[in-house]
Order: C-alpha cells, then sequence, then structure tokens
C-alpha cells in the first residue's frame, strides 16, 4: 500500500482527494492510501482528510509519494523536495518551466529510483481518442489548433508552458514538430493575450497553434487539419467515459508505482514531455525576441 499526500487544495487537488478515497475497484488505485494534505493556508478538514505540514508530508516514512496541484511556478521546487525525501511524485502539466530544469528533475528521479509522473489528462478525452483513431494512417497537408480561455491564473508561467497541453496534442498526433517562428501579442491592462506559433512536422507539413486568452473567451478547441484524403474542421463527437479523467490518470500513475508499465512506454513518454517543453521553450524564445 502506497501512502500518499496531495499538496495545493483548488479543484484538482480535491478531486485528486477525492478519487484516493473512493479507489476504482480492480485498479492500481485500490494500492493508495491518503494520509492528508498540504496547503499554504490553514484549513479545515477536506473531506475528513486531515492537513499536515510540508516537513510532515517530507518526513513521514509512511507517506511514499505526492500528488502536486498547485500553481506552476512552484512545481519544480516541491518535485526536488520530494524527489530528494525519497516519494514518489505525480505532478500536474508542466513539471517546470524550463528544459533545463526538467532534465535535471528526472535525473534525480533516477538517482533516487523513483516514479516522476507528470499527468496529461487532455490526451485521455474521449474527443481526443477519437480524434487521434481519426487522424491515424493519414497523411497531413496543413494544419491548425486555436484554443480559446478566460484569462491565465498567476503563477502559470509563460503561455508555451502552461497551455503545453495543446502542444501535447499536436506532438502526440503528428510526431516530433521543429518551431519556425513564434510572436506574442499581449495587452496586460485588459488580461488579454494570444501567442501564435508556427511547426513543420518530420515530412515539412506546416502546423499552427494559436492560444488566445482574455475576459469572456469561451473554453474552446478549433481545429482545421487538411490530409490529401480531406479536412477535418471540428473535433469528433465521443461518448462521456464511465471514468474520469483524474481517476484515469491516477491509475496510471499507481502502475508506474507498481512496476506494470514496460520501460519502452515509460521511455517514449518522457521523450515526449521532453520534446514538448523544448518546443514551449523555443517558442518563448521567439516571441520574446531572444
Amino acid at each position: 500500500m502506497f501512502g500518499i499526500v496531495v499538496v495545493g487544495i483548488g479543484t484538482a487537488g480535491r478531486v485528486r482527494i477525492r478519487d484516493l478515497l473512493s479507489p476504482l475497484p480492480s485498479t492500481a488505485t485500490e494500492k493508495m492510501n491518503i494520509k492528508g494534505f498540504v496547503s499554504r493556508r490553514t484549513l479545515e478538514n477536506q473531506q475528513d482528510v486531515k492537513q499536515i505540514s510540508l516537513d510532515e508530508a517530507l518526513n513521514r516514512e509512511d507517506i511514499h509519494a505526492a500528488i502536486i496541484c498547485t500553481e506552476n511556478l512552484s512545481h519544480e521546487e516541491h518535485i526536488r523536495n520530494f524527489l530528494e525525501a525519497g516519494k514518489h511524485v505525480c505532478v500536474e502539466y508542466p513539471m517546470a518551466l524550463s528544459i533545463a530544469s526538467a532534465r535535471q528533475l528526472w535525473n534525480l528521479s533516477d538517482e533516487k529510483g523513483k516514479v516522476l509522473h507528470e499527468e496529461h489528462i487532455e490526451l485521455l478525452t474521449p474527443d481526443f481518442r477519437q480524434l487521434k483513431k481519426d487522424v491515424s494512417g493519414k497523411t497531413l497537408l496543413q494544419g491548425s489548433l486555436h484554443f480559446t480561455g478566460g484569462p491565465s491564473q498567476a503563477g502559470s508561467g509563460f503561455a508555451a508552458f502552461s497551455g503545453i497541453a495543446r502542444l501535447t496534442w499536436l506532438v502526440d498526433l503528428f510526431g516530433e514538430l521543429t518551431v519556425t517562428s513564434a510572436t506574442m501579442e499581449e495587452e496586460k491592462e485588459n488580461k488579454y493575450m494570444k501567442l501564435t506559433a508556427h511547426f513543420q512536422t518530420k515530412e515539412k507539413s506546416p502546423l499552427t497553434w494559436i492560444e488566445e486568452r482574455g475576459p469572456g473567451l469561451g473554453r474552446i478547441k478549433n481545429i482545421n487539419f487538411r490530409f490529401d484524403s480531406g479536412t477535418m474542421d471540428r473535433l469528433p463527437d465521443a461518448p462521456r467515459e464511465p471514468v474520469g479523467l483524474f481517476m484515469q490518470d491516477l491509475d496510471f500513475f499507481g502502475q508506474k508505482l507498481l512496476g506494470l508499465v514496460p520501460p519502452e512506454q515509460l521511455q517514449a513518454e518522457r521523450r515526449r514531455i521532453l520534446h514538448c517543453l523544448e518546443l514551449a521553450e523555443r517558442i518563448k524564445e521567439l516571441s520574446l525576441g531572444s
């Protein structure tokens, strides 16, 4: 049985506590037992789970893993602290706001012999899974993904990192990419930003990612993928799955803890995550003119 602590009590943290208290039968989640939660604020019990200090979470022998649900800016520090303390780590994306830091953290996890799992529930959504099936085997000629949403939260980092879920979609669909250009429009007084990044696939097909955020913008993904066999201009309809996305991710983390995930799958996942972080950093450099 793995003792788990949840760090950060926002929406995601509360969902993590809920799922840990109600494990999915016949899955790796049954091998997890929540021992407490950590928050900067002094809070009442959350779903009957007690608050503990960060020091206690790091030092207790019956706590084997941490699930980090804090703002992006603090992910790196928390990961480093828990790995140094000999704990496994599950963290929301992105694990860090630079590729150098991410590589250091993964090297540290290897050194300590601990699991470092970066959550990517965007790859588990029914519409994405169906989209991946629909795209499979087709030859891309050109494409675009335009995301809109409300203003970014404080501490989320540069848009290419805070929006890395969209970047991950494109890499998972079309393979490794090369950034060809990137621009950023920003109106800080209006809490508005628009990031535009252009890529090429290995086959030299052009791809565009637009991340646009501001007050009143609905959370929408618009796609336009042109293939040699036709065009996809809307996400496919897919039935809702009975198991929630965070529970699916928790089970995947549990499978890693139990050593049930093949090494080649772990290596492929690591390569994809680091590649996306490399792309995000290059986008940041180009869009800020450095």
